[in-house]
Order: structure tokens, then C-alpha cells, then sequence
């Protein structure tokens, strides 16, 4: 006969742990649960597909991240310097505009940013600038640092490195946004921004210490001398100082001309009563010969008379 096996019983499962005591930040959470899923529930269901909300059109500034003031930058365009930029203040506290600065200057203003004074390539920055100061003012552009540093630091800085020329001072960025040279809230890009006299933009870029004043090598040679350019404004002045000239001597021969047309009446009159003067004193001077012949024969008949009387007797 088969050997039966006997099967061994399943072991018991293991109790469960003992529950533990609901404390009050459980109790209220359950119930926060409980709450949401009844308000979840009670909202009734939308039928159908749920439409696509309208997406807005999208820009190439938006695509681009740019706000399009690069545009307006391009070197070769020019720009309106009224208000442009805001006001800044010079490191010795005093205010000024980017227009101020142009038409204070012979030829145009250079405008070098840095991100903070007394920094290694700041220093470095600010120096290059200072070392080709003469060469690059040559011909008439103004040279200024700018930053978003405060009065009191930029005036350190310019001290300590001898710098020949201002500081400007941006705490604002207003004049670094609007020469796209704003990195961030109160920090400066480092780069070269050059206007002429007539706010054509010569240059506006971001650009390394040493590459910043290449870019201002680069137009100054470009342009006439300092002496050529005074040369030019002469020049330009001359025609003006001629015309005006010219009609300051027409203006001299036309009264000449009314002196000599007055002087010639008068004396056209003069004559005239000149004349007029010697025809009465001739004819006063005939009355009185006719007057004195007149008498005379008076004379003579009286006389001729009297003799024939006298033979009479």
C-alpha cells in the first residue's frame, strides 16, 4: 500500500500590530481629505473634449529674449539724444545727459562701461584708456568711463589710477539699458559705445578690456585729426562769414547810394533856389535902372520945359 504524507498545516499569519492612536494632526488631515474629495466629487464633470485654450502669438523679441533696442542701436543709424538715457552723475556729484556730453565735446563721446570699480579688469579696462588717452582724443572725441558704482567709489577709483578723464555713475542703469550694456538689476555689461555730434551711432558692443579700445582705435583713425577737423568747422564757417560779409557790404553800398541820391537832391534844390534868387536880384536890379532912367528923363523934360517957358517971356 501507498505511503500516505501527511500535509503540514499553513503557519498561522502573524498578528497585526496594535493600531496606533490617531493624533490631531492625523485627524485633521483625514478630514481635510475627506472634504476635498467630497468637493471633487460634487463638481460635475465637463462632456466632451476639453477645448485648447488660444495660445498668444508669439514675436521674435519674445522668441529672442531682446526688447527690439537693438535695433534702434545698429552702428550707422542715428539717434534722438533728447532724453536718451536718462541722467547720470559725473563722479565729482554733478548731473548730466548723454546729449550734455555730446555737445560739449568737439566731435562725439566714447562711453566705455565696467561692471565695478577697483576690480582687476576694470583697472585693466580703465587704464588701457588712460595710457591711449592723447591718441584717441586727437580728434575730438570725449572719453568717459561708466558704471552703476556710486559717486564716492568711481572718484576712488579715478584718483587711485590717475585717470585723465570722468566717471560716470548709473546706480540706475538707465543709460546702460538704453545702450544695451545692461547685464542684470544694477550690473553693467562690459563693452564701447560711440555717438558723433549728429547722434550716429559709431559703434555699440560688448567687448573684452583690450578689444574695447581697439574698437576706438579703429574709428579715430578713420577720422580726420584734431587740426584737420578744426581745418573742416573753418572751412564750413568761412562761406557763412562771406555771405555775411557780402551782404553787410551791399548793405553799406545801398546806404551810400541813399547819402548820394539825398546829397544830389539838395543841391538840386540848392540850384533851383539859387536860381531863383538871381532872377529876383536881376529883376530888382532892372526895377531900379528903369527907376533911375525913368527919373533921369524926368529930369530932362522939367528942364526943357522950364528953357522953352523962359524964351516965352
Amino acid at each position: 500500500m501507498p505511503v500516505e504524507l501527511r500535509k503540514r498545516k499553513a503557519p498561522a499569519p502573524p498578528p497585526e500590530p496594535p493600531a496606533k492612536k490617531a493624533t490631531k494632526a492625523t485627524k485633521v488631515k483625514a478630514a481635510v481629505t475627506a472634504k476635498a474629495k467630497e468637493v471633487k466629487e460634487a463638481v460635475p464633470k465637463p462632456r466632451g473634449r476639453p477645448a485648447k485654450q488660444a495660445l498668444a502669438p508669439t514675436t521674435e523679441a519674445d522668441d529672442d529674449g531682446d526688447d527690439g533696442a537693438s535695433d534702434e542701436l545698429e552702428v550707422g543709424k542715428t539717434i534722438s539724444l533728447d532724453g536718451f538715457g536718462g541722467e547720470i552723475q559725473k563722479n565729482d556729484g554733478t548731473t548730466t545727459t548723454l546729449k550734455a556730453l555730446v555737445e560739449e565735446s568737439k566731435a562725439g563721446v566714447v562711453i566705455f562701461t565696467y561692471p565695478k570699480a577697483s576690480t582687476p579688469g576694470c583697472t585693466k579696462q580703465a587704464c588701457l584708456f588712460r595710457d591711449s588717452y592723447n591718441p584717441l582724443t586727437s580728434s575730438g572725441l570725449a572719453i568717459y568711463g561708466l558704471s552703476p558704482d556710486s559717486p564716492k567709489a568711481n572718484t576712488t577709483f579715478q584718483t587711485k589710477q590717475k585717470l585723465p578723464y570722468p566717471l560716470l555713475c548709473d546706480p540706475k542703469c538707465t543709460l546702460l539699458a538704453a545702450i544695451n550694456l545692461k547685464k542684470a538689476v544694477g550690473k553693467a555689461t562690459r563693452g564701447v559705445f560711440v555717438v558723433d555730434k549728429s547722434g550716429k551711432i559709431l559703434a555699440a558692443q560688448p567687448g573684452s578690456p583690450d578689444g574695447t579700445v581697439a574698437v576706438v582705435k579703429k574709428i579715430v583713425e578713420a577720422m580726420p585729426a584734431g587740426e584737420e577737423a578744426e581745418k573742416v568747422e573753418v572751412e564750413a564757417e568761412e562761406p557763412a562769414k562771406g555771405e555775411e560779409e557780402k551782404k553787410d557790404k551791399g548793405e553799406e553800398a545801398k546806404e551810400e547810394e541813399e547819402k548820394d541820391e539825398k546829397v544830389s537832391e539838395e543841391k538840386e534844390k540848392a540850384e533851383v533856389n539859387g536860381e531863383a534868387n538871381g532872377e529876383k536880384e536881376d529883376g530888382e536890379k532892372k526895377d531900379v535902372e528903369m527907376k533911375d532912367a525913368l527919373a533921369t528923363n524926368g529930369e530932362v523934360t522939367n528942364g526943357e520945359a522950364k528953357k522953352g517957358e523962359e524964351k516965352k517971356e
